[in-house]
């Protein structure tokens, strides 16, 4: 699928990004040379989310072909249930659960009820509602228990890459050593010349959760590219939450082939 055909899927699906008191964090930990593989996935599965809800209000920026453009979004999260978002007036309104991915686009009268295989055909890789996730809170998009790794570090971050080179994808996941949630996931798929990067630029502590403040997608498929800028310009958990979703009745399905 041509990234420009497929802009408008990626921006619904995947910058479901998710008031009270903030702080910032710089992330300006120290590196432990002696720290291994096991004890930074340790560390990394111990800074896992536990809030029960979370909402924002998020500022986006899309950028292609030196166009860019501008929108605010509310999130709304139930942590391992529900990802609701929900752009100004109603205009499109998406819900994510761990089994059925839907939106609809009040302005050209569409919607998408279906699986998960439109947004893993869009990134090429096999995507679950975990992923989404903890791509949005920060967190490692595979579950580092499923593979060996072996660490290294730059002058910033610590660096995992798996002990065993897959030649259809290769992966760089690099952590944050004041707080172990992710500096950067980078995953690149050289026989099909796509590259996907997610940095995460700046994390907020939220009643002892640390969460991401800013985050940049990159994405390049050809000589293609899609740069995604988010800012959560609020953000609160544990609060009582609503997911009202109803597809309007009249709208057009989107399918798979009309997404290509």
């Amino acid at each position: 699928m041509k990234l420009l055909k497929a802009t408008y899927l990626f921006v619904l699906a995947v910058v479901l990004v998710s008031c009270g008191t903030s702080r910032r964090i710089n992330g300006d930990g120290t590196i432990d040379e002696r720290l291994t593989a096991k004890q930074l996935i340790k560390e990394s599965a111990r800074q896992e989310a536990k809030f029960k809800t979370l909402q924002a209000k998020v500022k986006i920026d899309i950028t292609q072909d030196g166009k860019e453009q501008g929108y605010s979004v509310t999130l709304r999260m139930e942590r391992n249930k529900t990802i609701w978002i929900s752009a100004t007036l109603g205009l499109a309104r998406a819900m994510i659960t761990p089994d059925r991915v839907q939106f609809y686009d009040k302005i050209n009268n569409q919607y998408f009820d279906g699986d998960y295989s439109l947004l893993s055909d869009l990134l090429g890789i096999e995507l679950n509602f975990k992923q989404v996730q903890s791509l949005l809170i920060g967190e490692p998009l595979f579950n580092l228990k499923d593979a060996e790794y072996t660490i290294s570090n730059n002058e910033t971050s610590y660096i995992l890459t798996p002990k065993t080179e897959d030649p259809l994808l290769e992966l760089f996941l690099l952590f944050n050593p004041s707080h172990f949630k992710m500096d950067s996931q980078q995953l690149a798929q050289p026989l099909k010349k796509r590259f996907l990067e997610m940095d995460y630029t700046n994390y907020q502590a939220i009643e002892n959760e640390v969460l991401p403040q800013t985050l940049k997608i990159i994405a390049v498929e050809e000589n293609e590219e899609l740069n995604i800028a988010l800012e959560y310009k609020s953000l609160s958990i544990n609060e009582d939450l609503r997911f009202p979703f109803n597809i309007p009745s009249g709208f057009e399905e989107i399918t798979l082939d009309d997404a290509k």
